[in-house]
């Protein structure tokens, strides 16, 4: 939950899918139906890895997912070391992290209201806000 509360992305609706399949091929058909029920019901899906796997996980997530998608990685969550970073999976690529062997939480989703990018969603809400004025 606290994961899902620092993402930034939709906590009204999610699942928590645990462990992704071990094998390879079986992890990526998992995440092509991952994103599919994210366009389809908008909700975040979480799941988790051991740490050894993080970046294998996160290299078949960013090799299997659409860019446009919403990735959050949760990683080392209540110690000093803490990192929350949710962005597109192209953002994602340009980067490149190394995750290294410590929890993390992944979560795919879209920001609520406003599809898949959190950059419009502060525009939505400023937008709103003047319409509001009288």
């Amino acid at each position: 939950l606290l994961a899902l509360g620092a993402s930034g992305l939709d906590g009204q609706r999610f699942t928590f899918l645990g462990y992704l399949p071990q094998d390879r091929g079986q992890r990526r058909n998992a995440l092509v139906s991952i994103e599919r029920g994210v366009k389809l019901d908008g909700g975040t899906r979480l799941f988790i890895e051991t740490p050894y796997r993080n970046d294998r996980l996160l290299e078949d997530c960013l090799g299997t997912l659409s860019p446009e998608t919403r990735l959050c990685v949760a990683a080392d969550l209540c110690s000093d070391s803490e990192q929350v970073l949710s962005m597109s999976v192209a953002e994602w690529r340009e980067r490149k992290p190394v995750l290294g062997k410590v929890p993390a939480v992944f979560l795919v989703g879209r920001v609520p209201g406003t599809g898949l990018d959190p950059a419009r969603a502060k525009d939505d809400r400023l937008q709103a806000c003047k319409n509001k004025r009288p």
